[in-house]
């Protein structure tokens, strides 16, 4: 069974703003929301969860790979 998840939930599962959670899904970088209502929506909790893991596994190749060729962002030449 899934859970649905209201915005509040959403910001702060995730820590972004609600303008911000929109243009992602607007450029389809972050879950869609399901309509619950004619006036409400949510989102399913498991999505969320596995949105969350993706930025954070793609956090840590990143750090990898700055470790691995020694280059540090912002100190680029």
């Amino acid at each position: 069974m899934h859970k649905i998840i209201r915005l509040p939930e959403v910001m702060k599962y995730t820590g972004l703003a609600r303008s911000t959670i929109y243009k992602m899904m607007a450029a389809n970088n972050f879950p869609g929301q399901i309509a619950l209502g004619s006036k409400s929506v949510g989102w399913v909790e498991a999505e969320i969860e596995q949105w969350i893991q993706e930025r954070i596994s793609q956090s840590q190749i990143e750090l990898k790979t700055t470790k691995q060729y020694g280059v540090e962002y912002g100190n680029r030449q």
